[in-house]
Protein backbone atom coordinates (compact mmCIF):
# COMPACT_ATOMS: atom_id res chain seq x y z
CA UNK A 1 0.00 0.00 0.00
CA UNK A 2 1.35 3.46 -0.89
CA UNK A 3 1.98 6.11 1.76
CA UNK A 4 -0.92 8.18 0.41
CA UNK A 5 -3.32 5.23 0.48
CA UNK A 6 -2.16 4.36 3.99
CA UNK A 7 -2.78 7.98 5.06
CA UNK A 8 -6.32 7.95 3.70
CA UNK A 9 -6.98 4.58 5.36
CA UNK A 10 -5.72 5.89 8.71
CA UNK A 11 -7.80 9.07 8.44
CA UNK A 12 -10.93 7.13 7.52
CA UNK A 13 -10.36 4.72 10.42
CA UNK A 14 -10.06 7.66 12.82
CA UNK A 15 -13.25 9.21 11.45
CA UNK A 16 -15.11 5.93 12.04
CA UNK A 17 -13.69 5.55 15.53
CA UNK A 18 -14.72 9.12 16.36
CA UNK A 19 -18.31 8.33 15.34
CA UNK A 20 -18.28 5.05 17.28
CA UNK A 21 -16.92 6.88 20.32
CA UNK A 22 -19.68 9.48 20.24
CA UNK A 23 -22.42 6.87 19.75
CA UNK A 24 -21.03 4.67 22.51
CA UNK A 25 -20.71 7.64 24.85
CA UNK A 26 -24.36 8.64 24.33
CA UNK A 27 -25.53 5.04 24.75
CA UNK A 28 -23.56 4.76 27.99
CA UNK A 29 -25.22 7.86 29.41
CA UNK A 30 -28.61 6.61 28.19
CA UNK A 31 -28.07 3.31 30.05
CA UNK A 32 -27.04 5.15 33.21
CA UNK A 33 -30.14 7.33 33.01
CA UNK A 34 -32.85 4.96 31.78
CA UNK A 35 -31.40 2.04 33.74
CA UNK A 36 -31.68 4.10 36.91
CA UNK A 37 -35.19 5.15 35.95
CA UNK A 38 -36.24 1.53 35.38
CA UNK A 39 -34.79 0.34 38.69
CA UNK A 40 -36.51 3.23 40.47
CA UNK A 41 -39.78 2.41 38.70
CA UNK A 42 -39.63 -1.23 39.80
CA UNK A 43 -38.91 -0.21 43.37
CA UNK A 44 -41.91 2.12 43.54
CA UNK A 45 -44.44 0.37 41.28
CA UNK A 46 -46.12 -1.47 44.18
CA UNK A 47 -46.09 1.46 46.56
CA UNK A 48 -49.29 2.67 48.10
CA UNK A 49 -51.49 5.29 46.45
CA UNK A 50 -50.02 8.08 48.59
CA UNK A 51 -46.39 7.07 47.94
CA UNK A 52 -44.16 8.31 45.16
CA UNK A 53 -44.33 6.37 41.85
CA UNK A 54 -41.47 6.92 39.46
CA UNK A 55 -43.11 6.93 36.03
CA UNK A 56 -41.52 9.66 33.93
CA UNK A 57 -37.92 8.64 32.96
CA UNK A 58 -36.54 12.03 33.82
CA UNK A 59 -33.05 10.73 34.68
CA UNK A 60 -32.67 9.04 31.30
CA UNK A 61 -33.90 12.07 29.40
CA UNK A 62 -31.54 14.39 31.26
CA UNK A 63 -28.47 12.15 31.00
CA UNK A 64 -28.99 11.38 27.29
CA UNK A 65 -29.46 15.04 26.40
CA UNK A 66 -26.46 15.89 28.58
CA UNK A 67 -24.34 13.29 26.75
CA UNK A 68 -25.29 14.76 23.39
CA UNK A 69 -24.46 18.24 24.69
CA UNK A 70 -21.10 17.04 26.04
CA UNK A 71 -20.25 15.45 22.68
CA UNK A 72 -21.04 18.68 20.87
CA UNK A 73 -19.11 20.73 23.41
CA UNK A 74 -16.09 18.38 23.24
CA UNK A 75 -16.16 18.56 19.46
CA UNK A 76 -16.54 22.33 19.30
CA UNK A 77 -14.57 23.54 22.32
CA UNK A 78 -12.53 20.52 23.42
CA UNK A 79 -9.22 21.69 21.90
CA UNK A 80 -9.53 25.13 23.50
CA UNK A 81 -10.39 23.62 26.88
CA UNK A 82 -7.43 21.23 26.73
CA UNK A 83 -5.10 24.18 26.08
CA UNK A 84 -6.81 26.24 28.77
CA UNK A 85 -6.40 23.45 31.33
CA UNK A 86 -2.62 23.51 30.83
CA UNK A 87 -2.30 27.29 31.21
CA UNK A 88 -0.83 27.51 27.68
CA UNK A 89 -0.46 30.85 25.93
CA UNK A 90 -0.39 31.31 22.16
CA UNK A 91 2.86 32.28 20.51
CA UNK A 92 2.03 35.08 18.07
CA UNK A 93 5.21 37.16 17.93
CA UNK A 94 8.32 35.18 18.92
CA UNK A 95 10.45 37.20 21.32
CA UNK A 96 13.40 34.89 22.07
CA UNK A 97 15.75 32.83 19.87
CA UNK A 98 14.12 29.63 21.16
CA UNK A 99 10.64 30.87 20.21
CA UNK A 100 11.80 31.97 16.76
CA UNK A 101 13.40 28.58 16.22
CA UNK A 102 10.15 26.88 17.25
CA UNK A 103 8.13 28.91 14.75
CA UNK A 104 10.61 28.11 11.96
CA UNK A 105 10.56 24.39 12.77
CA UNK A 106 6.74 24.26 12.84
CA UNK A 107 6.61 26.02 9.46
CA UNK A 108 9.14 23.57 8.01
CA UNK A 109 7.24 20.55 9.25
CA UNK A 110 3.94 21.96 8.00
CA UNK A 111 5.48 22.11 4.52
CA UNK A 112 6.96 18.61 4.87
CA UNK A 113 3.62 17.14 5.99
CA UNK A 114 1.57 19.04 3.40
CA UNK A 115 -0.91 20.56 5.87
CA UNK A 116 -1.55 24.14 7.06
CA UNK A 117 0.69 25.50 9.80
CA UNK A 118 -1.03 24.90 13.14
CA UNK A 119 -1.28 27.47 15.89
CA UNK A 120 1.61 27.35 18.34
CA UNK A 121 1.26 27.40 22.12
CA UNK A 122 3.71 27.46 25.02
CA UNK A 123 2.92 25.59 28.24
CA UNK A 124 4.57 27.20 31.28
CA UNK A 125 6.14 24.02 32.64
CA UNK A 126 9.81 23.17 33.11
CA UNK A 127 9.36 19.49 32.25
CA UNK A 128 9.94 18.78 28.52
CA UNK A 129 6.80 17.61 26.74
CA UNK A 130 4.54 18.41 23.77
CA UNK A 131 1.10 17.61 22.41
CA UNK A 132 -1.25 18.42 19.54
CA UNK A 133 -4.98 19.03 19.66
CA UNK A 134 -7.80 20.12 17.35
CA UNK A 135 -10.60 18.77 15.18
CA UNK A 136 -8.62 18.61 11.93
CA UNK A 137 -5.62 20.15 10.21
CA UNK A 138 -7.40 23.48 9.73
CA UNK A 139 -8.10 23.88 13.47
CA UNK A 140 -4.98 22.17 14.84
CA UNK A 141 -2.73 23.50 17.58
CA UNK A 142 0.68 22.29 18.73
CA UNK A 143 1.76 23.01 22.28
CA UNK A 144 5.24 22.57 23.73
CA UNK A 145 6.41 23.15 27.28
CA UNK A 146 8.92 25.83 28.14
CA UNK A 147 11.18 23.05 29.35
CA UNK A 148 11.19 21.42 25.91
CA UNK A 149 12.53 24.57 24.27
CA UNK A 150 15.40 24.72 26.70
CA UNK A 151 16.26 21.02 26.47
CA UNK A 152 16.35 19.99 22.81
CA UNK A 153 18.61 20.85 19.92
CA UNK A 154 17.09 22.10 16.69
CA UNK A 155 17.12 18.65 15.06
CA UNK A 156 15.56 17.08 18.15
CA UNK A 157 12.89 19.76 18.30
CA UNK A 158 12.19 19.10 14.64
CA UNK A 159 11.69 15.41 15.41
CA UNK A 160 9.20 16.17 18.18
CA UNK A 161 7.25 18.67 16.06
CA UNK A 162 7.19 16.19 13.16
CA UNK A 163 5.72 13.58 15.53
CA UNK A 164 2.93 15.98 16.53
CA UNK A 165 2.33 16.96 12.90
CA UNK A 166 1.87 13.27 12.14
CA UNK A 167 -0.93 13.17 14.74
CA UNK A 168 -2.51 16.17 13.03
CA UNK A 169 -2.28 14.71 9.53
CA UNK A 170 -3.58 11.29 10.61
CA UNK A 171 -6.56 12.92 12.42
CA UNK A 172 -5.41 11.32 15.67
CA UNK A 173 -6.00 14.69 17.34
CA UNK A 174 -9.74 14.52 16.68
CA UNK A 175 -10.17 11.15 18.33
CA UNK A 176 -7.81 11.83 21.22
CA UNK A 177 -9.29 15.27 21.98
CA UNK A 178 -12.79 13.81 22.04
CA UNK A 179 -11.52 11.15 24.42
CA UNK A 180 -10.02 13.78 26.71
CA UNK A 181 -13.37 15.56 27.04
CA UNK A 182 -15.41 12.39 27.45
CA UNK A 183 -13.09 10.76 29.99
CA UNK A 184 -13.47 13.85 32.15
CA UNK A 185 -17.26 13.88 31.73
CA UNK A 186 -17.59 10.21 32.72
CA UNK A 187 -15.42 10.76 35.78
CA UNK A 188 -17.61 13.71 36.81
CA UNK A 189 -20.80 11.66 36.27
CA UNK A 190 -19.49 8.78 38.36
CA UNK A 191 -18.39 11.09 41.17
CA UNK A 192 -21.69 12.98 41.13
CA UNK A 193 -23.84 9.87 41.20
CA UNK A 194 -21.68 8.41 43.94
CA UNK A 195 -22.13 11.48 46.12
CA UNK A 196 -25.89 11.43 45.48
CA UNK A 197 -26.16 7.80 46.58
CA UNK A 198 -23.94 8.30 49.61
CA UNK A 199 -26.10 11.24 50.59
CA UNK A 200 -29.22 9.08 50.67
CA UNK A 201 -30.90 10.55 47.58
CA UNK A 202 -32.29 9.02 44.45
CA UNK A 203 -33.34 5.43 44.78
CA UNK A 204 -34.40 5.60 48.40
CA UNK A 205 -37.47 7.67 47.67
CA UNK A 206 -39.80 4.70 47.23
CA UNK A 207 -41.23 5.30 50.73
CA UNK A 208 -44.29 3.74 52.30
CA UNK A 209 -45.10 0.16 51.46
CA UNK A 210 -42.37 -0.05 48.81
CA UNK A 211 -39.77 0.92 51.41
CA UNK A 212 -41.07 -1.73 53.79
CA UNK A 213 -41.00 -4.38 51.07
CA UNK A 214 -37.49 -3.25 50.09
CA UNK A 215 -36.29 -4.06 53.60
CA UNK A 216 -37.68 -7.58 53.22
CA UNK A 217 -35.94 -8.26 49.92
CA UNK A 218 -37.55 -5.93 47.39
CA UNK A 219 -38.18 -6.59 43.74
CA UNK A 220 -35.47 -9.05 42.55
CA UNK A 221 -35.33 -7.54 39.03
CA UNK A 222 -35.01 -4.04 40.47
CA UNK A 223 -32.15 -5.19 42.67
CA UNK A 224 -30.35 -6.83 39.73
CA UNK A 225 -30.68 -3.70 37.60
CA UNK A 226 -29.61 -1.52 40.51
CA UNK A 227 -26.47 -3.63 41.07
CA UNK A 228 -25.60 -3.48 37.35
CA UNK A 229 -26.20 0.26 37.40
CA UNK A 230 -23.91 0.77 40.38
CA UNK A 231 -21.21 -1.48 38.89
CA UNK A 232 -21.37 0.60 35.70
CA UNK A 233 -20.85 3.82 37.63
CA UNK A 234 -17.91 2.35 39.54
CA UNK A 235 -16.16 0.85 36.51
CA UNK A 236 -16.92 3.56 33.94
CA UNK A 237 -14.02 5.91 34.85
CA UNK A 238 -11.53 3.03 34.74
CA UNK A 239 -12.87 1.67 31.44
CA UNK A 240 -12.83 5.11 29.81
CA UNK A 241 -9.25 5.69 30.96
CA UNK A 242 -8.21 2.28 29.63
CA UNK A 243 -9.83 3.13 26.28
CA UNK A 244 -7.95 6.44 26.11
CA UNK A 245 -4.67 4.72 26.94
CA UNK A 246 -5.17 1.96 24.39
CA UNK A 247 -5.96 4.49 21.66
CA UNK A 248 -2.85 6.50 22.52
CA UNK A 249 -0.48 3.51 22.66
CA UNK A 250 -1.58 2.25 19.26
CA UNK A 251 -0.94 5.64 17.64
CA UNK A 252 2.42 6.63 19.09
CA UNK A 253 4.44 4.14 17.04
CA UNK A 254 2.74 5.28 13.83
CA UNK A 255 3.32 8.96 14.68
CA UNK A 256 7.00 8.23 15.40
CA UNK A 257 7.42 6.53 12.02
CA UNK A 258 5.47 9.17 10.11
CA UNK A 259 7.36 12.00 11.82
CA UNK A 260 10.67 10.35 10.95
CA UNK A 261 9.55 10.31 7.31
CA UNK A 262 8.87 14.06 7.47
CA UNK A 263 12.34 14.85 8.83
CA UNK A 264 14.19 11.99 7.09
CA UNK A 265 16.13 11.81 10.35
CA UNK A 266 14.82 9.10 12.70
CA UNK A 267 17.78 9.56 15.04
CA UNK A 268 16.70 13.12 15.82
CA UNK A 269 13.44 11.93 17.40
CA UNK A 270 15.24 9.01 19.06
CA UNK A 271 17.68 11.45 20.65
CA UNK A 272 14.81 13.72 21.75
CA UNK A 273 13.00 10.79 23.38
CA UNK A 274 16.18 9.82 25.23
CA UNK A 275 16.29 13.32 26.73
CA UNK A 276 12.58 13.23 27.55
CA UNK A 277 12.85 9.88 29.32
CA UNK A 278 15.76 11.27 31.30
CA UNK A 279 13.58 14.03 32.78
CA UNK A 280 12.62 13.06 36.31
CA UNK A 281 9.92 15.63 37.12
CA UNK A 282 6.27 15.29 36.12
CA UNK A 283 4.64 17.70 33.68
CA UNK A 284 2.36 19.18 36.32
CA UNK A 285 0.56 21.57 33.98
CA UNK A 286 -0.96 18.67 32.00
CA UNK A 287 -3.72 16.75 33.77
CA UNK A 288 -4.10 12.98 33.70
CA UNK A 289 -7.20 13.33 31.51
CA UNK A 290 -5.06 14.77 28.71
CA UNK A 291 -2.03 12.51 29.26
CA UNK A 292 -2.77 10.46 26.15
CA UNK A 293 -2.33 13.59 23.99
CA UNK A 294 1.34 14.08 24.95
CA UNK A 295 4.42 12.74 23.19
CA UNK A 296 5.47 11.13 26.49
CA UNK A 297 3.46 10.40 29.61
CA UNK A 298 3.41 13.60 31.73
CA UNK A 299 3.47 11.52 34.94
CA UNK A 300 5.23 8.21 34.14
CA UNK A 301 4.72 5.32 36.53
CA UNK A 302 6.76 2.23 37.31
CA UNK A 303 4.96 0.48 34.43
CA UNK A 304 6.03 3.10 31.87
CA UNK A 305 8.83 0.94 30.47
CA UNK A 306 6.93 -2.34 30.66
CA UNK A 307 5.09 -4.22 27.90
CA UNK A 308 2.16 -6.59 28.12
CA UNK A 309 -1.46 -6.55 29.27
CA UNK A 310 -0.86 -4.73 32.56
CA UNK A 311 1.00 -1.87 30.87
CA UNK A 312 -1.61 -1.72 28.10
CA UNK A 313 -4.29 -1.20 30.75
CA UNK A 314 -2.60 1.32 33.03
CA UNK A 315 -0.07 3.23 30.91
CA UNK A 316 -0.97 5.79 28.25
CA UNK A 317 2.19 5.41 26.12
CA UNK A 318 4.28 2.52 24.81
CA UNK A 319 7.73 2.12 26.40
CA UNK A 320 10.01 4.95 25.29
CA UNK A 321 12.96 2.56 25.07
CA UNK A 322 11.02 0.42 22.61
CA UNK A 323 10.14 3.51 20.57
CA UNK A 324 13.80 4.50 20.50
CA UNK A 325 14.84 1.01 19.35
CA UNK A 326 12.34 1.17 16.48
CA UNK A 327 13.55 4.61 15.44
CA UNK A 328 17.18 3.45 15.50
CA UNK A 329 16.14 0.51 13.35
CA UNK A 330 14.59 2.92 10.87
CA UNK A 331 17.81 4.97 10.87
CA UNK A 332 19.86 1.83 10.20
CA UNK A 333 17.62 0.80 7.30
CA UNK A 334 17.78 4.33 5.90
CA UNK A 335 21.57 4.42 6.12
CA UNK A 336 21.78 0.99 4.52
CA UNK A 337 19.51 2.09 1.68
CA UNK A 338 21.43 5.32 1.16
CA UNK A 339 24.71 3.39 1.11
CA UNK A 340 23.36 0.91 -1.43
CA UNK A 341 22.06 3.73 -3.60
CA UNK A 342 25.42 5.53 -3.46
CA UNK A 343 27.26 2.33 -4.40
CA UNK A 344 24.98 1.76 -7.37
CA UNK A 345 25.49 5.35 -8.51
Amino acid sequence: MSDQANLFAQQEANRRRSVYLIVGFILFFAWVGFGGDFAWYLMTVDAGPAAYHHVVPIIGIVTTLSAAAICWYSWRYGPEKVLWSTGAWELIEPATPEQKQLVNVVEEMAIASGIPRPRIWIVPDDDPNAFATGRDAATASIAVTQGLLGTLSRDELQGVIAHEMAHVRNLDIRLMTLLAGMVGAIALLSDGMGRMLRGGGGMQRGGGEAGKRGSKGGNPLALVILVLWLVTLVLAPFISRILAMAVSRNREYLADATGAQFTRNPMALASALEKLVGATAATRSITSGAAHLCIVDPAPSALAEKEGLLADVFVSHPPIRQRIIRLKGMAYQQAKHDGTTAALA
